[in-house]
């Protein structure tokens, strides 16, 4: 199966889904690109999810980023999702060295289900780790441990808490390191963190979770500009998507704002721009669809299970 793969000049070559040889020692790959629910997803009878029930579509993931660093044979995971077996074991094939089963640590986002659920398969049940470091913000912190069943991956020494500053830059490797930036969204249990993950050579934006643009005192237009790639929140394409839900409740930025807010950028600045955390109703997980034709022809990119970059 044939995947665009994104090189380091920013144009579409074709590869192999997850197995594309880079020149650069060191990469992220799109692991997943779903919303924390997945797809299908549960309960769901409509037609985006009825034919899926019965013959699954594997890149069909939560949304998860890998990092690799050939140099030091090293690797990790930005979410611990509910498919986290699946991810952990393409991030072990993909590193291309020897190397365990566990990643060398774990990046979690913020306390809703899809990013940090996926921690359960460390325990005792599953593989019982041992001091898998988990970097997290103050509050998500908090929240591991003073909250069962996480805190028992705490006592048990199945990971190993790593607490985060906003606006810190902390290195994973020599070659790799991550600056959190808090993002506004629906706090309940932690608060909302996006990424900038700086390679050798590039810088790459991650949020997959925002409540509106506007919310954040960011200018998103002005990141976007200082990184190289940007894999921006794009649960819900329209305010049409989720006619029985009151939006107000689960706010994103729909992919069409986003869109109208870009549309001034350069060619260049836009091709920077991939969505990602696409809810289970959301047209752009077609790659057929016309919501999809409409954002690649608008100059945009939509990250896709398979697709590598070099940092």
């Amino acid at each position: 199966m044939q995947k665009d793969i994104i090189c380091h000049s920013g144009e579409q070559v074709s590869g192999e889904i997850m197995g594309t040889e880079m020149n650069s020692q060191c990469k992220l790959v799109i692991l997943g690109a779903v919303q924390d629910g997945g797809s299908p997803h549960t309960g769901c009878n409509k037609a985006c999810c009825s034919a899926l029930f019965l013959q699954p579509d594997r890149d069909r993931r939560v949304v998860s980023l890998g990092l690799i660093d050939e140099i030091a044979e090293r690797n990790w995971l930005i979410e611990a999702t509910p498919d986290l077996p699946v991810q952990m074991k393409d991030l072990h094939r993909i590193s291309g060295f020897d190397h365990p089963e566990t990643p060398d640590g774990i990046i979690i986002t913020h306390a809703h289900i899809g990013h940090y659920t996926g921690l359960m398969f460390l325990g005792r049940e599953v593989m019982g780790s041992q001091n898998v470091p988990v970097y997290v913000m103050p509050r998500m912190a908090s929240f591991l441990e003073q909250n069962g069943p996480w805190d028992q991956l705490i006592s048990l020494k199945n990971i190993q808490i790593q607490r985060l500053e906003q606006g810190h830059i902390y290195p994973l490797s020599a070659q790799i390191k991550i600056e959190a930036l808090l993002v506004p969204h629906r706090d309940e249990y932690s608060e909302t963190a996006g990424f900038i993950i700086h390679g050798p050579s590039k810088k790459i934006l991650f949020i997959p979770d925002i409540d509106k643009w506007n919310a954040w005192d960011q200018s998103i237009v002005s990141l976007v500009k200082r990184v190289d790639y940007a894999f921006l929140d794009a649960t819900f394409y329209d305010q049409h998507e989720t006619p029985n839900r009151d939006m107000s409740e689960i706010p994103h930025p729909y992919v069409v704002e986003s869109m109208a807010l870009f549309e001034s950028l350069e060619a260049k600045e836009k091709a920077k721009i991939h969505f990602i955390h696409m809810n289970h109703t959301n047209p752009l997980l077609d790659e057929n669809s016309a919501a999809t034709k409409e954002v690649i022809r608008a100059g945009f990119g939509i990250a896709r299970r398979g697709m590598s970059l070099e940092l």
